[in-house]
């Protein structure tokens, strides 16, 4: 019988980094360079929804290589026909039956989390994949300064017991908004998820301390980890040596170097 596919290998492409196991720095040439096309001044819509579209797809197809667990199968090949034992696949696949929960972070969220939905439908069995809707959104001072991430509303489809939980949110800033929406599950939602993902396309030294703090076991996926403030020996090390001399956010709490509000970007509504 051929073995090849009985254990599949998937080759992790990870920058290193020293911020621990759970943090995953995406190293992809192509999303980096379409990344920096999204984050220019020049990048308008339609232009912006179609490279979103496109990052999000290979980190959630990236995802799913690493974290969907796989079952053996036998499926019979359009060749079994004519050749009954030779003509059949035996191997590995994702398993099928794997419960997956995308949760949409409104505004930002919306776009990211129903591409990845349609993609883990045709994946997964259809019946398994769902999408949740949290009503979420910074809270500023007078000085435009981040205060919170109040929770307002949320749809949420049932119990979340042995589901891979997926937040995709494509500015991964201050860690309030993906750590109050993990607490809120935990408090409100029936059931145990298998595993946590946020899957980030730029995140900050600032995220990741928020969410290692507040919520460890979390498996952080990104492709750009932006620290413009950092300490030149910071600038110069492997990232995570210097922690404390790594700074990403600007007095606003915005990232730099960024791509600004991605709520707004998406929306087409700078309010």
């Amino acid at each position: 019988m051929e073995q090849q596919y009985l254990q599949l290998e998937c080759t992790k492409n990870e920058r290193k980094h020293e911020y621990g196991e759970h943090v995953h720095l995406v190293s992809d040439p192509v999303c980096i360079s379409r990344l920096a096309r999204l984050c220019s001044p020049e990048c308008v819509q339609p232009e912006i929804n179609r490279l979103i579209g496109s990052l999000y797809h290979t980190l959630a197809h990236y995802v799913a290589n690493r974290e969907l667990p796989r079952t053996p199968t036998e499926v019979p090949t359009r060749m079994a026909e004519a050749h009954p034992k030779e003509g059949i696949y035996r191997g590995e696949v994702i398993d099928r039956n794997t419960r997956a929960i995308f949760v949409d972070l409104a505004r930002a969220g919306m776009l990211p989390s129903i591409q990845a939905f349609e993609m883990y439908s045709g994946l997964l069995h259809p019946a398994n994949v769902r999408v949740d809707h949290i009503f979420i959104n910074r809270a500023v001072d007078e000085d435009k300064r981040v205060t919170g991430a109040p929770i307002h509303a949320s749809k949420i489809g049932g119990p979340v017991s042995d589901a891979i939980i997926i937040i995709p949110d494509p500015m991964g800033a201050t860690g309030n908004s993906m750590s109050n929406v993990i607490s809120y599950y935990q408090k409100e939602v029936s059931g145990k998820p298998l595993k946590w993902i946020a899957l980030n396309l730029i995140i900050t030294p600032e995220y990741i301390r928020k969410l290692k703090n507040d919520h460890p076991e979390v498996q952080i996926y990104a492709f750009r980890l932006d620290r413009g403030f950092s300490s030149e020996k910071a600038l110069n090390a492997v990232p995570g040596k210097y922690w404390d001399e790594e700074k990403g956010l600007n007095d606003q709490q915005y990232i730099v170097p960024g791509g600004g509000g991605f709520g707004e970007i998406i929306s087409n509504a700078f309010v």
